[in-house]
């Protein structure tokens, strides 16, 4: 449980960073609701949070919380393909009746909880009492339109995967697998509590076997959506290391170019504090460098002529770079 809840927020947090940068993409908003409510629930399904929220509530009132954030979890995660479709219009149509089938969904089981004592709704899916019609219920209706989401989110995310090209597309892959396996979990949940409303006894195995397979489908879920992500931002942090060492080993070369030729340094940032920001970038000083070593190997251009020994002569104009007096004599070759 720690294992998964620690992913969860790693991705929440990876989610909210680029939402930070882009806020009006629309997709993006929705896979990151759906990885906050995610988030948010498996606190609550904690002994300790249950406690503190039922103590705060009412009896049972953690368990119902619970659920409710992974039925909303999972409406976002169908927004988020929705709004990736292209045509906007029909998605939002889409996503308003879902909302509507969300809100059923929630009310119902939420009236099937409230309709019993608390001490009927007490423990865990594997310890409910699923002969009550009302707890059958509460399990049944949420374990459905889990494997419905679930169902359509993998069909959506193998399209992508097959129109997509690494990284991303392994990522996908990724996201497919564990969502199927979500699916076939819940699938098989649902089918679990039919039985047990009809008083047939399941191993206590079977389903602590489909609850880790509930538990791995979500990390390779979670592990899946951000791939690409993570591995854009691995490149990219080479990229960094590699600007700064060579930024670094230019030094020498820059001082004496920079000396030589003073106006070649560019000016300074502006006076926006933004803009001064940007500028002590590791890449903007990079290539900052860059371009004034060049602007300072054109200006010597001109005074690196060629004897006829093949010797590159020294600018007797240009002291500053490190040219002999005049009338020194040169080494021999």
């Amino acid at each position: 449980m720690e294992l998964l809840l620690l992913g969860l927020v790693g991705a929440l947090a990876w989610k909210l960073y680029k939402l930070w940068r882009t806020p009006h993409d629309a997709p993006l908003r929705s896979v990151t609701l759906c990885l906050l409510c995610a988030t948010l629930s498996y606190p609550i399904a904690m002994p300790g949070g249950a406690t503190g929220v039922d103590t705060v509530a009412g009896h049972g009132a953690a368990k119902l919380v619970q659920n409710v954030l992974l039925l909303v979890s999972m409406y976002f995660l169908m927004c988020f393909y929705l709004y990736s479709a292209a045509d906007e219009e029909a998605s939002r149509r889409r996503a308003n009746k879902e909302a509507v089938a969300v809100v059923a969904v929630v009310v119902v089981i939420t009236l099937a909880a409230v309709s019993v004592p608390h001490e009927v709704f007490a423990g865990s899916f594997s310890t409910a009492d699923m002969t009550v019609p009302q707890i059958a219920v509460f399990y049944g209706g949420a374990g459905c339109y889990l494997t419905y989401v679930l169902g359509l989110a993998t069909r959506w995310t193998r399209t992508y995967a097959r129109m997509s090209r690494r990284p991303h597309a392994t990522g996908l892959w990724m996201a497919a697998v564990g969502l199927g396996a979500m699916a076939v979990a819940c699938a098989i949940r649902a089918v679990i509590v039919a039985v047990r409303w009809a008083d047939i006894e399941v191993p206590q195995r079977l389903m602590a076997a489909v609850a880790f397979l509930l538990v791995a489908s979500i990390l390779l879920f979670t592990a899946g959506i951000t791939y690409s992500g993570v591995r854009a931002r691995i490149s990219s942090s080479k990229l960094w290391l590699q600007h700064r060492r060579d930024y670094r080993r230019l030094a020498a070369l820059w001082e004496l170019l920079a000396e030589a030729f003073p106006d070649n340094v560019l000016p300074p940032a502006s006076s926006s504090a933004h803009d001064r920001r940007r500028a002590r970038g590791v890449h903007r000083r990079y290539h900052r460098r860059i371009v004034e070593i060049r602007d300072g190997l054109v200006a010597i251009s001109p005074y690196l002529l060629v004897d006829g020994a093949g010797i590159p002569a020294p600018p007797a104009r240009m002291p500053l770079l490190g040219a002999p007096p005049a009338g020194t004599p040169r080494p021999p070759v």
